[in-house]
């Protein structure tokens, strides 16, 4: 494979994640003496319709998060979305006083959720349980929260503009639906498509890739892509078939089966997917081979 790029004398590793994660995984593949080329497919981020939704579980006099007894966050962004609508309160939520109430993410994303962030939620830190499962995916999320015993779990999720929505959320509402729960879905933030050509930075002027591996780290990045190259006049196959070495790196299996469920093949999971580290660690252990 090309093991050089023409300016910098490293690998060109592009990514699609969006703004909210691209500093740290940017880190991270530089860290491994390679250039990141940031190229984000869709955008993620909260606006005023999305808050206003959160807010009206959360907003007094009697908010309504009172009446669930769990908190599941599939993605860092619905945990800072979140975060910002609590900031419009001038109390907590969530009573001092009750049965446990359980707050869930996974992997690295639970690092945001401190103790300045449960003291915006109640005021009472006892009655909370914060629950990072050890397989950080969504159906691994539902499987630690348990039993729900028609119990409402509280779910900050994406709005999907522009895109088809990934089957992702759609399932983890599934699951948790089969295990007893009540599943509320909110709309905390928006998951954008960046547009016609946000995959042009992928590829040379006779549309071959320019790269020397991709990294997705989410479904919707993938079909953001595909959606790109499509308003451009090519398609997945004619990338691929114009440079076969270039590596496909998905950052853990839901990523993965997403991405070959558009019919983009990938040649790298992460086994380790509570952060970045771990597709990066997998890439380098192919593309040092």
């Amino acid at each position: 494979m090309n093991t050089s790029n023409a300016i910098t004398g490293s690998r060109l590793i592009a990514f699609t994640t969006p703004e909210n994660y691209a500093g740290r995984l940017s880190h991270r593949i530089h860290l491994k003496g390679w250039t990141p080329l940031w190229c984000p497919t869709i955008a993620v981020e909260p606006t005023t319709q999305t808050k206003s939704s959160l807010l009206h579980y959360l907003s007094p006099p009697n908010p309504l998060l009172d009446q669930f007894s769990a908190l599941a966050f599939t993605s860092r962004s619905g945990i800072s979305a979140f975060s910002d609508a609590l900031l419009e309160l001038n109390s907590p939520p969530l009573s001092p006083s009750g049965e446990p109430f359980t707050i869930s993410a996974l992997g690295k994303d639970a690092d945001l959720i401190d103790n300045s962030f449960i003291g915006r939620i109640c005021d009472n830190s006892r009655r909370i349980k914060l629950l990072v499962p050890e397989i950080a995916t969504p159906a691994g999320l539902a499987r630690a929260l348990g039993l729900g015993r028609g119990r409402k779990v509280l779910c900050p999720v994406p709005l999907v503009v522009g895109l088809e929505e990934p089957r992702v959320v759609p399932d983890f509402l599934r699951d948790l639906v089969s295990k007893g729960w009540v599943a509320v879905r909110v709309n905390a933030y928006e998951t954008r498509w960046m547009g016609a050509v946000c995959a042009a930075a992928l590829l040379r002027k006779d549309g071959s890739p320019a790269v020397d591996a991709i990294v997705f780290t989410s479904t919707g990045e993938v079909e953001g892509m595909l959606k790109s190259l499509r308003v451009m006049g090519l398609d997945w196959e004619t990338v691929r078939r114009e440079n076969p070495a270039m590596v496909v790196a998905a950052h853990g299996p839901v990523t993965a089966a997403g991405a070959e469920s558009l019919g983009v093949g990938v040649d790298v999971v992460s086994s380790r997917f509570s952060s970045f580290d771990g597709v990066v660690d997998a890439l380098a252990l192919l593309m040092d081979d």
